[in-house]
């Protein structure tokens, strides 16, 4: 055999197995074990970055929170300072428009003698003087140091004023033209109107627009104060009477004479239907308007100045009668004046006949009253 027969017999055995018996001796797989798939994890950068993102967004909504927080204490603190800053003005009002009620007895006050009066009025500036101090005392919110740099200027207004009328009365002690005593006295009579003026225009009003413009309208407003709530009685004419009262008491002089008040015409406004007393309703016909008004006629029939002289009109109507009260702040002896009442609901009133009855209080010392009053059958027609 040659080496060439010999070569083909190896190639022969060493020919590689079929792909049949490969199979059969390849070992089977196994199925992989029942149970919980473990997690894919995600690439190694990710977690971190969530952490961080986390992170960011929980101190965000810190900040927010605190600054909503923040704001809110702010917004509950500024309330509290203009609540207390009103209530502290409110008590100095308060106090202030006392002094001024006293001041108006004390000048009204028949036989008071001279010296007592002046000690008196002294008094009240020295009362006033207080206010003055106890508003220089006061810490305002900040938006409000202009007006309540006003409010001490009426306040020192109110009480240079009382000195200075204390002043005029002791002036005029000794004089015997009552003209221009009256006027001297007056004169400083009036520095009190002025306060009353000065504090609606420089600190009431400008102050209650900025708590309107803050939103703040739950702490009762910003308080009134009037010092001299008749200024009427700043008037020569008026203070002539005070001061001839006055210095007659003082020189132990008596004045001799009457108290009185009496009523006067009595219309219904706007037609100027004078109503008549005593007469049918038919007769006393007022025509209902939207402006309608009743305007009563006082006159002082006494010898003396009166004070708060009050008058009533009463409507009579189911189940409960219209009431209206006014006062006349004051009235010189021999004088005569009106007041008007308005906004009178006649609902349930047309074409029935109803009674209408006006009353003028008694002044002090008043011992005829029998002609302070009266009754005036009345109907109310649309025209």
């Amino acid at each position: 055999m040659s080496e060439r027969d010999t070569d083909i017999e190896f190639d022969f055995f060493d020919e590689p197995e079929t792909e049949e018996a490969t199979e059969r001796v390849r070992t089977p797989r196994r199925p992989p074990p029942r149970g919980p798939r473990r997690p894919v994890r995600p690439p190694a950068g990710l977690i971190p970055m969530l952490r961080l993102a986390g992170l960011i967004a929980f101190v965000i909504l810190a900040v927010v929170l605190l600054v909503v927080l923040a704001r809110g204490c702010s917004s509950s603190s500024k309330h509290a300072k203009y609540e207390n800053y009103v209530t502290d003005v409110r008590g100095i009002a308060g106090r202030s428009a006392e002094i001024g009620k006293q001041l108006n007895a004390t000048l009204a006050a028949t036989g008071i003698k001279e010296s007592q009066l002046e000690a008196k009025i002294k008094g009240y500036a020295a009362q006033e003087q207080q206010e003055v101090a106890q508003a220089r005392d006061i810490n305002p919110p900040g938006p409000l140091r202009i007006e309540h740099d006003h409010l001490i200027e009426v306040l020192q207004l109110r009480a240079s004023a009382l000195s200075r009328l204390a002043d005029a009365f002791r002036q005029t002690a000794t004089a015997r033209n009552a003209t221009t005593s009256g006027r001297l006295i007056a004169d400083q009579a009036r520095l009190l109107v002025a306060s009353d003026v000065n504090w609606d225009f420089y600190f009431k009003e400008p102050t209650q627009r900025e708590l309107e413009r803050l939103n703040i309208r739950d702490i009762g407003g910003v308080p009134d104060s009037n010092i001299f709530p008749n200024p009427d009685l700043a008037s020569t004419q008026a203070m002539m009477v005070v001061w001839q009262r006055v210095h007659g008491a003082a020189t132990g002089g008596t004045a001799g004479g009457k108290h009185g008040s009496a009523l006067g015409a009595v219309k219904a406004l706007p037609d100027g239907k004078t109503l008549v007393a005593g007469a049918s309703a038919s007769d006393n016909e007022i025509t209902a308007s939207t402006d309608l008004a009743f305007q009563v006629t006082v006159e002082d029939s006494g010898d003396f100045q009166e004070f708060n002289v009050g008058v009533t009109l009463t409507i009579q109507k189911s189940p409960k009668p219209i009431v209206l009260r006014k006062k006349i702040p004051v009235i010189n002896a021999g004088e005569t004046k009106t007041v008007t009442f308005t906004n009178i609901n006649l609902n349930g009133l047309f074409g029935l006949p109803t009674t209408i009855k006006v009353d003028i209080e008694p002044v002090p010392g008043e011992t005829t009253t029998t002609n302070n009053s009266a009754e005036y059958r009345v109907i109310f027609s649309l025209g």
